[in-house]
Order: C-alpha cells, then structure tokens, then sequence
C-alpha cells in the first residue's frame, strides 16, 4: 500500500529541489570520505601490520560490501521514513568507527573490525537516491541523480589528504577532521533537511517491501549494470593505489595523487551521464560507456609505460565507469515507480557496492599467486562487453515497454 501525505508543497518549491539537492550531495560527500579512509592507507597498513597482498586487500574491502549490503535496509526505510529521519542518523553513526579506527584500532582484526561498522557511511547513497528523486520531475532526474552522485567524489577527497595528513600530523588526524565534519554535518541535517510535501510513502514491512523490490522485473538488470560500473568505480578506488606502488613502484603519495585524479574524472563524469541520458535516452549512454570502458580496460592491462599509455587506459577507464554510473540511476528513474525508489535502489546500490569488493580480493590473490594483474583488467573488458550487450538488447526492450506504458 501507498499513503500519501497529502500537503501542498511549500511556495518556495522552486528553490527547495536545489536547496535539497545540495544538502543531500554534500551529507554524501562527507559519508563517503569517512567510507574510503581506509584505502589510501592499505599500502602503510601492510607495511606496520606485516598483511600479505590478500590482508591488505581484504582490510579495504570490508567497508566496502558492508556498505553494499546496507543500502538494502537504508533504502527500504528511507522509502517508509524519509531521508529527513535516516539521512542525519547515517551520518551521526558513522563517526563511532572513525573514531575508533583513528584512536583505538593497531592490528589486523581491529581494524577488520572497525571496517566492518566503517561500512555504514556507504549506505547513505540509498538514503539519498529516492530523497532526490522526490525532488525532480522524470526529465531532470537524470542529471540531478548525477549531481547527488558528485558525492562519490569523497573518495578523491579521501585519497588527496589522508596519507598527506597522516605523514604531517600524525595517524588520528584525518579520522579525527572527518569525524568532526560529520558531527556538524549531521546537527545541520537534522534541521535543514525535508521530505518532498506529498511525496508517495511506502507501507508495510521493511522484508516485503524488500521482497517486492526484488521481484520487480528490471531490478536484477540494473543491479547487474550498476555492479560494473559503480563497482568498478569502487574496485578502482580502493585498489588502485596498492596496483601502482606494485606495478609501477611509485611511492605512496604519487599513487595516492593518482588515484585521485582517477576518481574526480569518474565523479565529474557521473552528472555528464545524467544529463546525456535526459536528453537522449540512458541505454545509449550505457552502451557507449561499456564500450570505453572493455578499450580502456584492454589497454591497462598490457602494463606498458604508466606515460601515456597506461595514464589514457585508466582514465579513459575512469570515464566510461563515471558515466555509466549515471546513466544508470537516470534509467532508475524512468523504469521503477517512485513509491520503489528507495527499495529498488537499495539492491541496485548493494549490487554496486559488492561489484566494487570482488575485484581488489582478485587482484590480490593474484598478485599473491602469479604477480602478474593482467587477467583482473582483461576479466574487467569481458564484464563490460555482457554488460553492453545487456543494454542493448534486454534493456532496450524494458525501456520501450515502460515507455508505451
């Protein structure tokens, strides 16, 4: 069933989507700052831990599919709740595993540990999605749901300061900045956020509307397309810094600059996908970016010289996984009702997420193994090929069905 609050809206409703939007992009920026700490620090981690290639691997892959799994319930309230109630308590619980991976966390269990709970700041992305959504006419979600999804570019905020920070004022102080951040982040979000006025409210038990959000027929195609691009995204991240001081000895601030670099083009491209997609159509911008992406991937993989030719694999790589990032969520928005957003994107976001924290554990188990990563990059080109075809076919079906709808 489906309630309506009934309200009008309010009659600054012109003002208050950008108003929102900003606030929401900007709670999800700070989530996931705290979300990647971990990464820039993997390869320092594995030097004063004493981990293997996996250990350090697993250390900055757990975060990431706890978030993963996480986003199911986050969006499944946030539909029966509002990102009013979930969005600042995202934010406010999330500072316990800063706090304690900063201060309290010196060995390979501890910090398992305090990534398992650091998870929970990745789950704010399910809590923003449908909040968004609510916002935004069908023709303006695309590159508004890109916008939002700037936030991702945490990572590159993580992955610039951290290992700076730490090296200048110690261990606790990126922990602590971020903490510190998320503490007035979530004061001013308790009082400044708002639900849509009118905005359809899910009922019934949070296992139902779960089950019903899996049942829908489009859910498993664009999680499948999610985890290739978000994952990948994600997988990229987390391990790239690792992949260049092993591959090509860089020292651990090169690599981290790197990584950045990777990341703020694929955030920049994310609300470039949004808005192609609400001005053509998002499965040829999905079937575009997966091509790129299997090129780009193919050429990484050869490990020649990191200038040009790996520099042009990785952010042409970049790109593609930006964009079809975007696209996806703006094909969200034309193919699920709004009262499913919120469910619907919590298996889509999981399925992204748990995209992003297979390919590191690859990566490293086969570093450990042959100390060769050739056959993560081809496997990559593979999954994007299926993941075109996909759209080109299936998907496109789905999407014409819904639009003669």
């Amino acid at each position: 069933m489906i309630r309506s609050t009934g309200r009008p809206p309010p009659t600054d409703a012109a003002s208050r989507p950008w108003q929102m939007l900003l606030l929401a992009t900007v709670g999800f920026t700070l989530c996931f700052w705290a979300w990647a700490l971990l990464a820039p620090l993997g390869p320092r981690l594995r030097d004063d831990l004493g981990l293997s290639s996996f250990e350090q691997s697993l250390v900055v892959a757990v975060p990431v599919v706890v978030g993963a799994l996480g986003r199911i319930p986050a969006g499944a309230l946030t539909d029966r709740w509002g990102a009013r109630r979930v969005f600042p308590l995202v934010a406010a619980l999330t500072i316990l595993p800063v706090l304690y991976l900063g201060h309290l966390a010196d060995s390979l269990a501890q910090f398992l540990a305090g990534g398992f709970l650091l998870g929970l700041g990745g789950t704010a992305f399910a809590v923003g999605v449908p909040f968004v959504n609510a916002w935004y006419p069908p023709a303006r979600r695309g590159v508004a749901l890109g916008i939002f999804g700037i936030g991702t570019g945490g990572t590159a905020l993580s992955a610039f300061t951290t290992v700076q920070l730490t090296g200048a004022l110690g261990r606790a102080f990126p922990f602590d900045l971020v903490a510190g951040l998320l503490a007035v982040y979530a004061l001013v979000a308790r009082f400044l956020f708002r639900d849509r006025p009118g905005r359809a409210t899910a009922t019934g038990s949070l296992w139902s509307r779960t089950a019903a959000a899996m049942r829908t027929p489009s859910t498993w195609h664009l999680a499948f397309l999610y985890a290739v691009s978000f994952g990948g995204f994600v997988a990229f991240s987390v391990y790239l810094p690792t992949y260049l001081t092993r591959a090509y000895e860089l020292s651990r601030s090169d690599a981290a600059l790197r990584t950045a670099g990777f990341v703020v083009l694929a955030v920049a491209m994310r609300p470039v996908g949004g808005w192609l997609s609400d001005r053509a159509h998002p499965v040829p911008v999905l079937a575009g970016s997966y091509g790129l992406v299997a090129v780009c991937a193919l050429v990484a993989s050869f490990e020649a010289e990191l200038v040009p030719v790996g520099t042009v694999g990785f952010l042409g790589t970049a790109a593609g996984l930006g964009a079809g990032s975007g696209a996806v969520f703006a094909l969200v928005a034309r193919l699920v009702p709004a009262e499913r957003v919120g469910s619907v994107t919590g298996v889509v976001g999981a399925a992204g997420g748990l995209g992003g924290f297979f390919p590191p554990l690859v990566m490293g188990a086969v570093d450990s193994v042959v100390h060769d990563y050739t056959w993560g990059f081809v496997l990559l080109a593979v999954t994007a090929v299926i993941a075109g075809a996909l759209t080109s076919t299936v998907v496109r079906r789905r999407a014409r069905v819904a639009a003669d709808a």
